[in-house]
């Protein structure tokens, strides 16, 4: 069989190096995701908006 290395055998100073190393990079996939989830609800808003109350009269 064939060892290859896993987390738990890395030396845990390395393993703080990496740690921090990702945290450095900061949150860029959590806003993308809240960038993206915010930009559906504000399409489906306007297309809410557009189509019932501007397509009743309401827009006056």
């Amino acid at each position: 069989m064939i060892h290859e290395p896993t987390e738990l055998d890395a030396d845990p100073a390395e393993q703080q190096r990496r740690v921090d190393a990702i945290v450095a990079r900061g949150p860029g996939g959590a806003f993308a995701v809240a960038g993206v989830g915010l930009a559906v609800v504000m399409l489906c808003w306007l297309v809410f908006f557009f189509y019932v109350f501007v397509g009743r009269g309401g827009g006056n």
